[in-house]
């Protein structure tokens, strides 16, 4: 089935806010995409410093000084 009067400039000029819309999300996703991306680069480099360690012979935990 298809629709009985398809006239495809009047649609899209109906459609252009829903199209921006649209659009407008893909750019915001893709910008928190490489915000996202940039930010694990950054951080993912140094090691995180525990609050305490395991003292492997005694199993007690040892505060980090």
């Amino acid at each position: 089935m298809s629709a009985p009067k398809t006239d495809i400039d009047k649609q899209e000029q109906h459609h252009k806010p829903a199209l921006w819309g649209i659009r407008g999300a893909m750019i915001f996703a893709g910008v928190l995409l490489l915000a996202m991306i940039t930010w694990l680069a950054y951080q993912g480099q140094e090691p995180g410093q525990p609050d305490a360690y395991i003292d492997g012979r005694t199993g007690e935990e040892v505060p980090v000084e």
